[in-house]
């Protein structure tokens, strides 16, 4: 097979997580009397981490460096509490992950949602054969810089050119072209098909397990 792994995002393309991350911030929101968002809104938000979330969630558009870490330590300490309360994986999603495991494809994941989120929501829904699963440590190293990515790579040694990176938005899609992997978006996912074939995906999926036929 050409393909030897696939590096998967999680928010929007594993896992629907739309409605703990929108309800933890608009907690954080209702606490200072602010706006807050319905979940469709929410899904313009995500995508370039917790902290992008807390800025654009914000009412002011330049909002005040303590603010936003005052957002965003909330954020964290709610999201954290709830994560796994509505999120769950899409369907025909663990059916993929265990036909990719059985035909010996390395499967990883790589979020921009902070690392020990990442891990949790991973442990709780998903089958314990992903490795690695990495969230967000360095807000330098978040996608689309490829840096994790090709370190993915270099733990698993597997070529870049074996990988698949699958993901909903287009910094995923970006990230995946950076690191020389084929780009795949998703359909279902937080992003509409439009902006992810603009940024340059190779292959959208209507199903998940239509990767399948791009790996076979």
């Amino acid at each position: 097979m050409k393909y030897k792994a696939v590096i998967f995002d999680l928010d929007g393309t594993l896992v629907n997580s739309i409605k703990d991350i929108a309800d933890a911030m608009n907690i954080v929101l209702e606490k200072r009397k602010y706006p807050t968002y319905n979940y469709e809104t929410y899904k313009t938000f995500v995508g370039s981490g917790v902290r992008s979330l807390v800025v654009k969630a914000l009412p002011d558009e330049n909002p005040k460096d303590e603010e936003v870490a005052a957002c965003l330590k909330d954020m964290m300490q709610v999201y954290s509490a709830i994560c796994i309360d509505k999120t769950e994986p899409y369907e025909g999603i663990l059916d993929l992950l265990h036909q990719l495991k059985a035909k010996n494809i390395k499967i990883s994941v790589l979020s921009n949602k902070e690392d020990t989120l990442t891990k949790k929501i991973s442990a709780f829904l998903l089958p314990e054969f992903l490795s690695p699963v990495l969230g967000l440590k360095v807000e330098v190293d978040k996608k689309p810089n490829p840096k994790v990515a090709l370190e993915i790579c270099e733990e698993t040694q597997i070529k870049p050119e074996e990988t698949i990176f699958v993901g909903d938005t287009d910094v995923d899609i970006l990230v995946a072209k950076k690191a020389k992997m084929l780009p795949v978006g998703v359909s279902w996912g937080f992003r509409d098909k439009k902006g992810l074939i603009e940024a340059g995906a190779a292959h959208i999926l209507e199903h998940p397990l239509d990767l399948m036929k791009i790996i076979l």
